[in-house]
């Protein structure tokens, strides 16, 4: 069963941000994401979440360092601990964690290992209390110069290297088109590391449909494999946002 999930940082983007969430409730979806909460009224959107009925299937934790430093372990810690506590209020069970960019002059295998260590310190918390956290591979050929997980393949390693099953990847099929494309094989071979799903077309991250990537396979893949977690819809609008979404929410239902 496709479950989606409106990313309402870039989705109604044209109306004021507490607002967008009823935006979602108008259009039937059942769920709603936004990125970093620390700059969010936290009370407010638990309120209107309830009023319209609706999940929050994902946020981000609120970093201050990039986990790829060796000293950032303390600081990524406290706060994962601080945004656990957010999804408890807002229900979610899911975490999205970025890496930050790439630090010049330091060996890659270095922040490879300061990156597992991070997620190390983190999985025995998350398992306890019963929050999945999701790393994201960005693309950095087109939007993230410099970011330091470009690649699916090396964020799967992180995954297995942490070994908790409560440490997963964020699959972006998007970012993933331009960095490595095999989408369908990558997903499918690989779901049971995969914790959530964002999407968006390629060129210029736009709603499925108007570009290269075929949504209606990429989807029914998804579905194939009995994967039971939130696919975010995370792109720019070339129209009207419900028209925008039209695509993606008639391909969900035809497979539900």
């Amino acid at each position: 069963m496709i479950k989606l999930s409106v990313c309402i940082e870039m989705i109604f983007n044209d109306a004021p941000f507490l607002d967008r969430i009823a935006k979602v409730a108008e259009i039937g979806l059942p769920a709603f994401e936004f990125w970093d909460w620390g700059s969010k009224d936290i009370n407010e959107i638990k309120r209107r979440k309830q009023k319209h009925g609706l999940a929050t299937a994902a946020f981000g934790v609120d970093l201050k360092a990039s986990i790829v430093d060796r000293g950032a372990t303390e600081s990524f810690l406290k706060a994962v601990k601080d945004s656990f506590k957010v999804a408890h209020d807002l229900d979610c069970k899911t975490l999205l964690v970025t890496t930050g960019n790439e630090l010049k002059g330091v060996p890659r295998s270095q922040q490879h290992e300061s990156i597992v260590k991070c997620l190390k310190g983190a999985a025995t918390m998350a398992e306890k209390e019963k929050v999945t956290l999701v790393l994201e591979p960005l693309n950095i050929l087109v939007d993230h110069k410099g970011y330091y997980l470009s690649s699916s393949s090396e964020g799967f390693d992180i995954v297995k290297e942490v070994g908790s099953p409560n440490v997963k990847l964020l699959y972006d099929v998007y970012h993933q088109q331009i960095t490595e494309g095999n989408l369908i094989s990558t997903i499918t071979k690989n779901i049971d590391l995969i914790g959530h799903f964002h999407t968006g077309d390629v060129p210029g991250r736009h709603e499925p449909g108007t570009g290269e990537i075929n949504y209606a396979n990429v989807l029914k893949a998804i579905n194939g494999t009995g994967y039971g977690g939130y696919v975010g819809l995370e792109f720019m609008p070339t129209k009207d946002p419900k028209q925008s979404l039209k695509s993606i929410i008639d391909i969900a239902k035809g497979m539900n």
